[in-house]
C-alpha cells in the first residue's frame, strides 16, 4: 500500500459522510495529488453505470469530484432494497443472485476478500484514497460482520474523522458514545470530530467541544454552518423537499415518490432550474393544484417497478395522475416509471411480479433475467407536446434495468399505437403528445436536454464539487487536512 487513506465515519445515517468525502476528494484532487473514493458496502437504488458494471451513486460522484475514472473496486459491494428484508446485491458491479439469497452475516464473510482486494488496489494505485464509512461504526449488534467501517479503517490504516449532525441535537453524546464504544486500537485512528448543519453562534458551542477533548483525547476540528444549497444530489431517500430555484414559479414538477424510488439523484438539477420547483409527492392531496398546460407529474425509476405500482395505486395516486393525464398534463415515466405507464407487466422469471399498468401508453413489459446496464447516447426524433423542445436532441445518460418494452401487439392492431421518439425502444410517446416514456437515465442532467426544455443551464457539477471544497477548507481548523494525509 503506497496511498494515505483518509475515512469519514458518522455518528448516525444522514450526518453527511457523502458530501464531505466528495468534498475532502475534490480538495485532495486539488493538491495536485492522485485521488480516488472508496465504500466497502453502500446500501442505495442510487447507482450509475461504470467501467465493469454499476456502483453507488455517491461514489460515482466522489470519483468525478476526484478527477479519477469512476470503477466498480470504489463500490465493490452495493445492496440495492427490493422489500424491507430483500436486496438485490451486486458484487463488483455484476448482480450476484446466490449472494442475493444468502443469510447477511454468511455474505459479509464470503465477499471480505474481494472488498479489501479493491481496497488495496486502489490503494496502490494512488497518493490518497477517501474512504466513506456507513450508518455507525459503534452498531455492537452488527460488528462481527461489519466490512465498511473499522474493519475498513484497519486495513488501511486511516486517519479517521468522526461527524454528527448537530440540528438533531445530541451531538456531543453521539460523538462521545461512538468513540466510547470503540475498541481501543480503532479509538487511536480517530483524528477530529466534525460538528455538521451548524445553524447559530459558533461561541455558544463552548466549552463543549474542550470537555469532549478532554474526555476522549480528540480535538474537534470543523464546525460546519448548515448549508442547503450545495447542489450535491442526496445519496439515498428524499430528505429536502425544498426547491431552491431563483424567480417566480412558473412550473411545478411533481415526482411521485413510491417506497424503492430508485435514481432520485437525476432530479438534483431541475432544483437549481430558474422558475421550476420541485415537488416529492406521496399523495392525491399532494398533486391538488396542479395546472395540467403547465405542471408536470414524473414517474421516476423503481427498484421494485410492480409492488410500487401496488404502493401506487392504493394512495390513490393511479387516479389522479389518469385525470391529470386526461385534462391534457404532462406525464413522463423514466425507466421504472415508463414501465407503468403501459398496459400490462409481464415477468416469466418471477423478476418483479406480473400486473397492470396504468393504461397511459399502449405498450408491454416483459421483464428478462439479464439486466441491462450501459451508457447511452441517443437523439430524439419528432416530439409532440410539452416535450417538443427534445425534437432533434440528442442526450447522454445510462440504462440500468430488468425488461423490455413494445407496443401492445392488440392494440396497435386496432389503430393504437405508441410513437417511438427514440431509437432500440428508448422512448416512447402517445398520440395526443402529453405522455412520454423513457428508459434513459440522466435527461435532467444533459445540458442540451434542460437548455431545450427550459431555456436555462444550471451549475455545472464540477463548479458543485469546487463550491464543496473552498468551503471545507474555509471550515476546517488550519493545517488538519493537510495533517491527516501525514504518517500517524
Amino acid at each position: 500500500m503506497t496511498a494515505k487513506s483518509v475515512m469519514v465515519l458518522g455518528t448516525t445515517s444522514n450526518a453527511g459522510k457523502s458530501w464531505l468525502t466528495t468534498a475532502l476528494c475534490r480538495y485532495y484532487a486539488r493538491q495536485g495529488l492522485k485521488v480516488a473514493p472508496y465504500k466497502a458496502q453502500n446500501m442505495s437504488n442510487n447507482a450509475r453505470v461504470v467501467a465493469g458494471g454499476e456502483i453507488g451513486s455517491a461514489q460515482y460522484f466522489q470519483a468525478l469530484a476526484a478527477r479519477s475514472t469512476p470503477d466498480v473496486r470504489m463500490n465493490p459491494l452495493l445492496l440495492k432494497p427490493e422489500k424491507d428484508t430483500q436486496s438485490q446485491v451486486v458484487l463488483m458491479g455484476q448482480v450476484n443472485a446466490e449472494l442475493s439469497r444468502m443469510e447477511w452475516r454468511g455474505r459479509s464473510a464470503s465477499v471480505w476478500p474481494q472488498v479489501a482486494r479493491a481496497l488495496d488496489e486502489l490503494l496502490a494505485e494512488n497518493d490518497v484514497v477517501v474512504i466513506e464509512g456507513a450508518g455507525s461504526p459503534a452498531e455492537i449488534n452488527l460488528k462481527s460482520s461489519d466490512i465498511v467501517n473499522m474493519r475498513v479503517a484497519l486495513h488501511a490504516n486511516a486517519a479517521c474523522l468522526l461527524v454528527t449532525d448537530i440540528d438533531r441535537g445530541g451531538a456531543f453524546a453521539h460523538l462521545y458514545g461512538t468513540w466510547a464504544m470503540l475498541d481501543e486500537a480503532e479509538r487511536k485512528l480517530i483524528r477530529g470530530f466534525v460538528l455538521n448543519k451548524f445553524r447559530g453562534d459558533a461561541s455558544l458551542l463552548a466549552p463543549g467541544p474542550q470537555m469532549l477533548q478532554e474526555l476522549t483525547g480528540v480535538p474537534t476540528v470543523a464546525t460546519l454552518p448548515m448549508w442547503w444549497q450545495h447542489g450535491l444530489p442526496e445519496e439515498d431517500g428524499v430528505f429536502d423537499d425544498r426547491s431552491i430555484s431563483a424567480g417566480q414559479v412558473t412550473k411545478t414538477v411533481a415526482v411521485i415518490a413510491y417506497p424503492r424510488i430508485s435514481n432520485l439523484d437525476e432530479f438534483q438539477p431541475l432544483k437549481n432550474v430558474p422558475g421550476v420547483r420541485l415537488k416529492w409527492v406521496r399523495s392525491p392531496s399532494e398533486l391538488a393544484g396542479l395546472d395540467a398546460a403547465a405542471d408536470w407529474i414524473i414517474l421516476p425509476g423503481s427498484k421494485a417497478t410492480n409492488a410500487d405500482l401496488g404502493w401506487l395505486r392504493s394512495q390513490g395516486l393511479d387516479q389522479a395522475i389518469a385525470a391529470h393525464a386526461g385534462r391534457g398534463g404532462a406525464v413522463l415515466g423514466i425507466c421504472g416509471g415508463l414501465q407503468m405507464l403501459g398496459e400490462a407487466l409481464i415477468d416469466p422469471h418471477g423478476i418483479d411480479g406480473n400486473g397492470p399498468g396504468l393504461g397511459l401508453l399502449p405498450l408491454v413489459t416483459q421483464f428478462d433475467e439479464a439486466k441491462t446496464v450501459r451508457h447511452r447516447q441517443a437523439a430524439f426524433v419528432t416530439v409532440g407536446g410539452p416535450w417538443a423542445g427534445l425534437s432533434g436532441v440528442e442526450v447522454r445518460g445510462y440504462e440500468i434495468h430488468h425488461g423490455q418494452t413494445a407496443p401492445h401487439s392488440a392494440m396497435a392492431a386496432a389503430g393504437d399505437v405508441a410513437q417511438a421518439v427514440m431509437a432500440d425502444g428508448l422512448a416512447w410517446q402517445n398520440g395526443a403528445g402529453n405522455v412520454l416514456g423513457l428508459y434513459l437515465h440522466g435527461l435532467f442532467e444533459d445540458p442540451h436536454a434542460l437548455q431545450a426544455l427550459f431555456g436555462a443551464g444550471v451549475p455545472t457539477l464540477d463548479s458543485v464539487f469546487e463550491g464543496l471544497a473552498d468551503y471545507i477548507e474555509a471550515h476546517f481548523e488550519s493545517g488538519v487536512l493537510q495533517s491527516l494525509t501525514a504518517p500517524l
